[in-house]
């Protein structure tokens, strides 16, 4: 009964969950234009996913599993559907998800049969995460939508994302969370996971009783996968920003029920991984050109950002590809050969920058 009425107060006066406010990039979040100077390392149809064991560097590119091989990559193997996440395993194992409803492990990079396979009530595995004791994290954004129709996910309010472990050797599989947010992420920090909640824009820490206590919450932005970080810590990519017009249409559910049933998906009020295509594309206020030119500081439809956690789970600085950019959507960052190498779903792209030259503008 005190829930229904907060929530109604809150709705009434726009606090809370019903506040359509975002927060600034400010701080370690501070807007630069970092990943528009990033070096392209490889143009892919369908770049989903990297991994990395710090000899071999893994690309998923549509249905093809890519090795990069100093200058050029070499297809590995090809499956009959999208790779929907790659997972390297300490053991020189591989684990793949495939069109967000198996999860594959084998032995080696180029073994051919797994050595177990999980189905069963997945749904939309999007990040695969290797576990301290031999095990797999998978994160399941949605147990209603397929991993590919996340926007529709968003616009309905989806709260079925789930965290699962999955054993090989006992061939089990164990949920550790329900009731998310779309679940986008997940990384093994210490005894607990560090899970990305995107539409609610936070990282939780799910401890291996269940608990969950907030890690990272109120960013201006919809986190995705994780990495571990050298020296300690993580990096947290963010595959799209938040805007007060689409906080606006979250609140509105009405609208958001006769955009979904009678407009194209393309051009919903909704975050995009890329953006400028069409004419079609919904006005979103300074996001039109001025004077023929994008303002960088525009509310905007697609962005590209990554952020340097701490050890403590803090921001300790950030790469962004701001509104006038290209290299968006930005869904996973693993470090390889002293580079950060980054996918930008947007454009397509494989990005790489020099581990040495990140940060070095922020404070200790």
């Amino acid at each position: 009964m005190i829930a229904a009425i907060r929530e109604f107060a809150n709705r009434l006066l726009g606090r809370g969950d019903a506040t359509i406010t975002v927060p600034s990039f400010d701080g370690a979040l501070k807007a630069n234009q970092v990943l528009e100077a990033a070096e392209t390392l490889l143009e892919c149809e369908a770049p989903e996913d990297i991994a990395s064991d710090g000899r071999s560097l893994l690309i998923a590119d549509g249905a093809r599993l890519l090795r990069w091989a100093g200058s050029s990559p070499t297809e590995i193997r090809r499956f009959a559907r999208p790779i929907s996440a790659l997972a390297m395993l300490p053991s020189g194992g591989l684990a793949v998800a495939i069109g967000g409803t198996e999860v594959h492990i084998y032995d080696t990079i180029t073994t051919k049969t797994p050595v177990s396979t999980f189905t069963g009530e997945l749904r939309a595995v999007n990040a695969l995460a290797p576990a301290g004791d031999g095990a797999l994290i998978a994160t399941d954004g949605s147990s209603s939508y397929e991993v590919g129709d996340w926007a529709r996910d968003l616009m309905e309010l989806g709260e079925t994302g789930r965290v699962f472990r999955l054993d090989p050797r006992t061939q089990t599989m164990q949920q550790l969370a329900g009731g998310l947010r779309y679940a986008f992420g997940a990384v093994a920090n210490g005894n607990d996971v560090l899970v990305s909640e995107s539409w609610r824009h936070r990282l939780i820490s799910i401890a291996p009783g269940g608990t969950r206590t907030v890690a990272l919450g109120h960013l201006p932005v919809y986190p995705s996968r994780l990495a571990p970080a050298h020296g300690g810590g993580f990096w947290l990519t963010a595959f799209v920003a938040r805007t007060q017009l689409v906080e606006f249409v979250l609140r509105e559910p009405a609208y958001r029920r006769r955009m979904i049933a009678e407009i194209e998906p393309d051009y919903w009020v909704a975050p995009r991984l890329r953006s400028g295509q069409s004419f079609k594309e919904p006005l979103q206020g300074a996001h039109i050109k001025t004077m023929g030119v994008m303002k960088p500081w525009a509310p905007p439809r697609s962005y590209g950002l990554v952020i340097r956690l701490g050890a403590d789970g803090l921001p300790r600085y950030s790469l962004h590809s701001r509104a006038d950019g290209v290299n968006h959507g930005i869904v996973a960052a693993v470090e390889f050969g002293g580079d950060l190498v980054m996918i930008a779903k947007g454009p397509g792209r494989v990005l790489r920058l020099p581990l040495a030259t990140l940060g070095q503008e922020v404070l200790p």
